[in-house]
């Protein structure tokens, strides 16, 4: 049981904050657009990370990182800020009054593909879930270490179906087209700031 909490409200910790991916399971929430499928897929993106970095691959991974981490932060730099720009662009068109019931939904594939990128273009979902929740993992052993992946698998589908599912119950609010160019821009603003954290990351700037 202290394994399984442990993991659990570790995994808690590490996916809670607002990033990047929780903004776009929280807009398409509010869209109540391919919900189930996103927090599916989110779920299971995390299972798999988890448990690769719980049984073995957070060793592996870290050193490859550091071998080409400036390219990967600046790749995720640039997929942030892509999709940052296309909010910001939704925000500022006057048909961005987004309800519901009343836009068009983006197909389901080209909804994972944003998921997916991300879920895994971005090189803190590899440092936290692979490599970190797998350095907290080696205490454990046996059926401990089971249990401890365990907990940060739950805390994953929990927590992406409380934020996918809860944001619906807002959707009447950000019916409203004030509402919704708020939370576009919003996003768009958190997108690109998340898009200068990550070039922040690179030697490049730092140096």
């Amino acid at each position: 049981m202290h394994a399984f909490t442990t993991g659990f409200f570790l995994g808690l910790s590490l996916i809670v904050a607002i990033g990047a991916q929780n903004a776009f399971i929280l807009r398409q929430g509010l869209l109540r657009q391919h919900v189930g499928a996103l927090v599916l897929f989110c779920s299971l993106s995390d299972t798999a990370l988890i448990w690769a970095g719980v049984y073995g691959l957070g060793g592996l991974v870290q050193p490859m990182m550091q071998g080409y981490q400036d390219w990967l932060f600046a790749l995720a730099a640039l997929w942030l800020a892509s999709y940052g720009l296309l909010r910001l662009r939704a925000g500022l068109r006057a048909e961005a009054e987004l309800a519901a019931a009343g836009s068009q939904a983006a197909s389901l594939r080209a909804a994972l593909l944003v998921c997916a990128g991300l879920t895994f273009l971005n090189p803190h979902v590899w440092l936290d879930t692979v490599v970190l929740l797998g350095l907290f993992s080696l205490p454990f052993e046996g059926a401990g270490r089971f249990a401890y992946a365990s907990g940060a698998t739950m805390a994953s589908f929990c927590f992406f179906a409380l934020l996918g599912y809860g944001a619906a119950s807002l959707s009447g609010f950000f019916a409203r087209p004030v509402s919704w160019r708020v939370l576009e821009f919003a996003i768009a603003a958190l997108m690109l700031f998340f898009a200068v954290l990550m070039l922040g990351q690179t030697s490049w700037l730092r140096g």
